[in-house]
């Protein structure tokens, strides 16, 4: 048997030189990068996919949401738009050495019955005004108005009331009356109002931005001013000829009626008297024809801190009856309410009915609760010690 064995002039296969070796190398690097490339790139693509994905649900839940509020603005407005109105007056304003001087305005009122009870504001309807017309939403107009009263012009409560004489067999819209103790900071509001006097039931949206604000309110006019208490601060546009409209929740309830917007370039500071400040008013109204504002007689000073620390008291909360001598005069109404209750200047009411009075119920707004002839216990501090008595309200001086 034989064995082929190999030629022996046969050289094996040489190594390869570094060139060849480098090379290789290289090749290798280059498809390890590309496939990192690729890998990165398919990555990359992916999460920039699932980016756009989630910003696209964002973008439409958005769009969701901004579409709900929509409605529910128009379903607001469309509830209680009947129920305003628009108020215009023309009369004579005194113009003191001058005589007289034409008097024009305008504003808006919230329909209260079926058969034109209106209430708005008191500086809508100024002294001085002869007459008035009511337009409905829906363009009715009526000139036979009558004013039933005013609550006086220097009334820290701005409020008066309409009636139209004949609705021509028209039952009108009365808006619903909610109850403002519930309403709440951070609440949504929505405010409907005749603005600048000629844009009838413009509709703003907002927030309830605070409570129980006291501000010194001018008409504009150099006619009236006074301090209003006890209000509500919205950031809903409230514009001149806002006053007077409602200020509603989201249940289309009336919880306040829009009254001041604060000057001198400030924005998104509006004020409304919430609601439950005249439900007594309402009801008395309602029931007698004539405006009776309930009051106790006293001249007083909403108590803060500082006031308190300016006058010396330990007390920082209640209303503070001056002492005559401070305030230059009587604070004490001879034969009113708190007189005959017993109540002297220098004393500090805390409370009404067991309702304390603080920087969120004044003593005002408290009064406004009730109606004539209603007895509520005062509870009050007089040299330091607390004491009660009772006292029937009576009828307050009205324009």
């Amino acid at each position: 048997m034989e064995v082929m064995l190999p030629p022996t002039n046969l050289t094996p296969p040489s190594p390869p030189t570094s060139g060849a070796r480098a090379g290789k190398k290289m090749r290798i690097f280059s498809i390890a990068l590309l496939l990192l490339v690729v890998l990165a790139v398919g990555f990359g693509g992916g999460w920039l996919g699932a980016k756009q994905v989630k910003t696209d649900s964002q973008v439409q839940k958005e769009q969701i949401i901004l579409q709900t509020q929509g409605e529910l603005i128009r379903n607001i407005a469309d509830k209680v738009g009947p129920s305003v109105v628009s108020v215009t007056v023309k009369g004579q304003a005194s113009a003191g050495f001058f005589g007289y001087t034409e008097l024009e305005g305008a504003g808006t009122g919230i329909i209260l019955t079926e058969d034109g009870l209106i209430v708005t504001n008191r500086h809508v309807v100024p002294t001085g005004t002869t007459d008035v017309t009511i337009t409905l939403a829906d363009g009715t107009e009526y000139e036979s108005v009558k004013i039933i009263g005013r609550t006086g012009s220097n009334d820290s409560l701005d409020i008066a009331f309409l009636k139209i004489n004949d609705t021509k067999g028209k039952k009108l819209v009365p808006a619903i009356i909610g109850d403002s103790a519930n309403t709440k900071v951070g609440d949504p509001v929505v405010a409907i109002g005749n603005a600048l006097g000629q844009f009838q039931n413009t509709v703003t949206s907002g927030i309830i931005s605070g409570y129980g604000r006291n501000i010194q309110a001018s008409s504009g006019d150099g006619g009236e001013a006074g301090n209003l208490e006890n209000l509500f601060q919205t950031d809903a546009a409230i514009n001149p000829g806002n006053s007077g409209g409602p200020l509603v929740d989201l249940s289309g309830q009336v919880v306040g009626i829009n009254t001041a917007v604060a000057a001198d370039g400030a924005q998104g500071i509006g004020f409304a008297i919430p609601i439950n400040d005249i439900v007594g008013l309402i009801a008395s109204v309602k029931e007698k024809g004539v405006l009776e504002r309930p009051f106790i007689g006293v001249m007083y000073i909403p108590l803060t801190n500082d006031v308190a620390k300016a006058y010396g008291l330990n007390v920082t909360r209640g209303a503070y009856i001056l002492p005559e001598a401070e305030a230059g005069g009587q604070t004490v109404l001879p034969g009113g309410p708190a007189d005959k209750a017993g109540i002297k200047a220098g004393d500090i009411i805390i409370k009404i009915d067991d309702k304390s009075i603080d920087q969120n119920n004044s003593l005002s707004s408290l009064i406004n609760k009730h109606r004539v002839n209603d007895v509520v216990k005062v509870s009050l501090l007089r040299d330091g010690k607390e004491q009660t008595v009772d006292a029937t309200l009576g009828a307050a001086p009205t324009d």
